[in-house]
């Protein structure tokens, strides 16, 4: 028994690739079933957030027979029927683990040392367990992960600064405006996103105009944060008064389109606005990047601060990295007694 794993992530695919591979969480248990069914994987965790989708699997395959039922299984399920080269990454231990490994301590992440990947990974890792996919071998694994992570969150400084896709959207802002003071920024989607761009964009003195589909939440979201809240139907309406959008919802559609925009110009009398779109699928059609005064970045863009903030890290990240191979190579060693016992005691398995 092997863990191996494919994928694609921020790195090795741009984000209109990656987005048509974007697996809603709901669809996750379905998908983990028709994975079992494939019978490539004994046991599979499947992860999907906006920067990667990634399918852990223990199995009985050969190393290449697996990667390419896997990456099979992947383009099937979510209907692409294009050709995928340098796109999508393929490991085998003990590779895979520690890559497992740097993706909970977010050292893989856009964002270096993000903690929210940690989080999602534990929920890919429930919503798999809860259903009864995964067993001995991705429990172990996962959760040595998770004893990592933990640690190097701990024992390193890996996780100082900007450490999440909405603080690195509003360092753009802040860049390119100078100051945020008294500048008027749309935040569309209340969600953990949401959340921390409104509260990062608040300490630096902007004014946040908050909408979602569900109006309760950005009603409570404003509330906590001392926001306004326009109804989502008014969202085009808004688009003349502020100075700034930053838009992450989980809609499987654009929501802002040329169209939108270009309505909204006369109102704007060239005033420039910024749309920072952290959203996969995008949230914002890439046509309105050629109107006038209208300048969008979307998450992949967002590398070029990221990658600033890694070189400064370079120190930590090695020490990261050295934790990470000493655990995993505990792990592997651990994982081939189980199964070598395992294999002794029942020889015909």
């Amino acid at each position: 028994m092997a863990i191996v794993l494919i994928g694609l992530n921020h790195k090795s695919a741009p984000v209109e690739v990656r987005e048509r591979f974007a697996i809603d969480e709901a669809q996750i248990p379905d998908a983990l079933q028709q994975l079992r069914v494939c019978r490539v994987a004994d046991e599979a965790v499947i992860l999907s957030t906006c920067n990667r989708v990634e399918i852990y699997a223990a199995t009985r395959f050969a190393p290449a027979e697996a990667h390419h039922a896997l990456t099979d299984f992947l383009c099937a399920f979510c209907g692409y029927t294009g050709k995928l080269d340098a796109e999508l990454y393929a490991m085998t231990e003990p590779e895979s683990i520690e890559h497992l490994f740097k993706v909970a301590c977010g050292l893989d992440s856009m964002v270096l040392g993000e903690t929210e990947i940690f989080g999602q990974l534990k929920r890919a890792y429930a919503i798999a367990f809860d259903n009864g996919h995964t067993g001995p071998n991705l429990n172990m694994t996962f959760q040595a992960a998770f004893n990592v992570a933990k640690f190097i969150r701990t024992h390193t400084n890996i996780q100082r600064g900007n450490v999440s896709v909405a603080s690195v959207a509003v360092d753009l802002a802040e860049r390119i405006f100078t100051s945020l003071q008294n500048r008027t920024v749309l935040v569309i989607g209340a969600g953990d996103t949401g959340e921390k761009a409104t509260r990062a964009l608040l300490t630096r003195g902007a004014k946040c105009i908050i909408t979602n589909r569900s109006p309760e939440r950005a009603e409570t979201l404003a509330a906590q944060l001392r926001g306004r809240v326009i109804p989502f139907d008014a969202l085009s309406s808004a688009l003349g008064e502020v100075d700034i959008v930053i838009s992450s919802t989980g809609a499987p559609h654009y929501i802002l389109d040329r169209k939108q925009l270009e309505a909204a110009t006369d109102r704007r009398r060239s005033r420039p606005l910024l749309l920072i779109d952290v959203a996969v699928p995008r949230d914002i059609n890439p046509e309105v990047n050629l109107l006038d005064n209208v300048f969008l970045f979307n998450i992949d863009d967002l590398q070029m601060i990221s990658a600033q903030f890694a070189r400064e890290r370079e120190i930590e990240i090695a020490k990261c990295e050295q934790i990470i191979r000493t655990r995993a190579d505990a792990l592997l060693k651990r994982l081939r007694r189980r199964n070598t016992a395992k294999h002794t005691n029942n020889p015909h398995t």
